[in-house]
């Protein structure tokens, strides 16, 4: 198989900075942040407006990659699970799903409610939400 390569479109900004205050999961998070897309993307934001939801895939960087079975949500009484079968961050490919809130939007600047990564995040891609308030 040939090899893939991501490249980042930006980065979070966000007041998380360590693992343990990130929320488990987009769900269980009402935390502000930015997403600040590097300025050749620009256009690509083009019909993204304060209250939609966007999806948003990231980079979990500082994520194990060597666990292929986990505890879910680190409860020991569910017994371990495959990383497959669960939303852990650690996982081969360390990739994040978050459904976020935008409440406001400055040139590259997206800020959203719902941030669950660490401050410095690198942003892999945005996408148009299907969910109810989908346009």
């Amino acid at each position: 198989m040939n090899p893939i390569t991501l490249s980042p479109i930006g980065r979070t900004r966000c007041q998380l900075k360590t693992r343990d205050e990130t929320p488990k999961n987009y769900t269980d998070s009402n935390e502000p942040g930015t997403l600040v897309i590097d300025p050749q993307y620009l256009d690509a934001l083009d019909r993204i407006e304060v209250g939609q939801t966007i999806v948003v895939l990231f980079w979990l960087h500082e994520a194990r990659r060597d666990l292929l079975k986990v505890y879910p949500r680190g409860d020991r009484s569910r017994g371990l699970h495959g990383v497959f079968a669960t939303r852990s961050p650690m996982r081969p490919n360390p990739i994040a799903l978050s459904e976020l809130k935008v409440t406001a939007i400055r040139g590259n600047e997206i800020d959203v409610l719902g941030i669950d990564v660490l401050d410095g995040t690198p942003i892999l891609d945005i996408k148009k939400s299907i969910g109810p308030d989908a346009k």
